[in-house]
């Protein structure tokens, strides 16, 4: 994945607040969120620190809007999944490789821009907007749709909806987080996809308290494994 608009020295007029939260996602993206300072900000752009400070009184400011832009590339990284889903007919098997689609996408982020998700859940994040104030092309909010729409396709019980999506986020990103640094770090891809491909599975049918059919099966874990 390539970083959309990397700072290059210089920046045009009336941009430079844009210009320095590239600068700052080039640093995480290289050495991780410990990088991003304003001054390093500055230094990448060319400009002074003073300059830079107009922009943002501090650290955590820019850290902020950093965490920001690592979040707007997840969910871009989540919608390049979702575009690899088939047309299936079956509702239910189309809500499914959505949410396979979701997950993959969450990882494939984490493979490809270690720096930028470490960073995008880095100290001090905000709380979670309600869910009437989520932005419907933000990660989180497309995941919220998903489990709505296995409701809907009657996959997901209503009554064990509430938190669903909390289940799922947090499987996966443990996942990532383990591969990204933990016990599973040195498993070929092969393995890797295999595991998390089971990891889905065991999401979606928990999520839906019986077993699923190798169809509805194969639609959830086949996204998961498919090369972009």
């Amino acid at each position: 994945m390539v970083l959309s608009g990397t700072p290059k020295r210089g920046y045009h007029h009336g941009d430079l607040r844009n210009a320095l939260i590239q600068a700052a996602a080039s640093l995480a993206s290289e050495s991780g969120p410990g990088s991003v300072t304003v001054r390093a900000a500055a230094r990448v752009v060319g400009v002074t620190p003073t300059a830079a400070y107009r922009h943002f009184a501090g650290h955590e400011e820019l850290m902020i809007a950093t965490r920001d832009y690592a979040f707007d590339q997840l969910g871009a990284a989540m919608v390049a999944r979702l575009s690899l889903v088939p047309d299936l007919a079956d509702p239910r098997a189309r809500a499914l490789a959505r949410l396979g689609a979701f997950g993959r996408g969450y990882l494939d982020f984490a493979l490809e821009q270690p720096g930028l998700f470490r960073t995008s859940c880095a100290g001090g994040v905000e709380p979670l907007p309600k869910l009437g104030d989520l932005e419907p092309d933000s990660g989180f909010g497309m995941l919220v749709r998903g489990m709505d729409e296995l409701v809907e396709v009657g996959l997901l019980a209503p009554e064990r909806r509430p938190f669903a999506e909390f289940v799922a986020w947090s499987t996966v990103h443990g996942f990532a987080l383990l591969v990204l640094n933990g016990q599973l770090h040195e498993l070929d891809e092969d393995t890797r996809d295999a595991a998390f491909a089971r990891v889905l599975e065991v999401v979606g049918e928990g999520l839906g308290s019986t077993g699923l059919s190798d169809e509805l099966r194969a639609a959830l874990v086949d996204i998961a494994r498919r090369k972009p």
